[in-house]
Formats: structure tokens, C-alpha cells, sequence
């Protein structure tokens, strides 16, 4: 939190230019979390896929797997 407060702009700044989110803690505990934009910016020519993984998000389901299930997409309809 206090190197937070002595460089808040410039970690602003590293997490518009690099599109990584970053963890701000107090006494070892994330108390929030700084994420760059969705709009504009680095992320306006991301893949989602590529979003998601400078989230730190991982992808669970196979390559050409569905996680909705057949139902779902006629419950769609």
C-alpha cells in the first residue's frame, strides 16, 4: 500500500501500457486489484482470448469444447 501511494502513477500507468493487472496489498493481503481498461487502449486490439489470459485467467474446457451444454443453446432460441 505505502509503495502504492509513492508510485501510483507510474503502476497506472505499467498496467495501461502492459494490459497486466496488478495486486495491492496490505500487510501481505490483496485489498484490491488495479485492471487496466476494457475499453480503448491496449485491449482494443486483444484477441478475448489473449484478455483473459493478461488476467491471469485460465481456459478449463478443451480446444472445441463447449462449456454450455446443447440445452443451453436451445433454451437460447
Amino acid at each position: 500500500m505505502t509503495e502504492f501511494k509513492q508510485r501510483c502513477l507510474e503502476i497506472i500507468r505499467h498496467v495501461e501500457k502492459s494490459g497486466k493487472s496488478v495486486a495491492i496489498t496490505r500487510r501481505g493481503k490483496v485489498v484490491a486489484r488495479l485492471q487496466p481498461s476494457l475499453r480503448g487502449g491496449h485491449h482494443s486490439t486483444m484477441k478475448p482470448w489473449e484478455h483473459l489470459r493478461a488476467l491471469g485467467g485460465r481456459l478449463l474446457a478443451a480446444p472445441n469444447e463447449s462449456v454450455l451444454k446443447d440445452e443451453d443453446f436451445e433454451a437460447l432460441r
